[in-house]
């Protein structure tokens, strides 16, 4: 067994004694090839909530700041999570992102690139887009619905996104980042806190 299956086995075991966590769509993810998995960023609990939710194993994209603590730093590596500074536009970040989406791996984002405190959906990053128009990945929008505080939480799994329509129009990383943000409000909106 990996390093990574056990940390997501023990996490798994952890969320569900602390949280009702509900899963939908969980099968709109492709079982194999490269995949970006683009979340709504409520809390630091997020990432683990994600990688247990679904099958594979996600390379996370992690603020730099979480790996200047040697320990924290060593875990995070083993989870296949990396290093990238505030913004997106650290570029060994987006070259080692490419590489995890060639290889065929599962890349894991939060293109607001910081929490919401409130909850509302904030304007992602481009970092998004730009993994989406130059990688060969299958886009699924993700969108993390209630609190920890309350102790339920939905997470939605929405259908593959179409990438060729935006490169056709030659669309920037901006707007594909927007567009994916747009299919996450979708999700919440088509599944309301009241529904867990």
């Amino acid at each position: 067994m990996s390093f990574y299956s056990f940390a997501r086995g023990l996490v798994a075991i952890v969320y569900k004694m602390k949280f009702k966590i509900t899963v939908v769509g969980k099968e709109n993810i492709p079982s194999t090839g490269p995949v970006i998995i683009c979340a709504n960023h409520i809390s630091n609990y997020d990432p683990p909530l994600v990688g247990i939710t679904t099958s594979r194993h996600i390379h996370f994209l992690a603020k730099e700041e979480l790996f200047s603590n040697k320990i924290i730093g060593a875990i995070l590596k083993k989870v296949n999570a990396f290093p990238i500074k505030r913004g997106m536009r650290d570029r060994n970040a987006l070259r080692q992102g490419l590489q995890v989406l060639k290889e065929g791996n599962v890349l894991g984002l939060f293109p607001e690139g910081t929490r919401s405190k409130t909850g509302e959906l904030k304007r992602g990053l481009a970092g998004a887009g730009f993994f989406a128009l130059r990688s060969k990945a299958q886009i699924i929008p993700c969108a993390i619905i209630g609190s920890y505080e309350s102790k339920k939480l939905l997470v939605v799994y929405g259908k593959a996104m179409e990438m060729d329509a935006f490169r056709e129009e030659k669309a920037n990383a901006q707007d594909v980042t927007d567009a994916i943000m747009a299919e996450i409000k979708k999700l919440q909106e088509n599944h309301p806190f009241e529904t867990i």
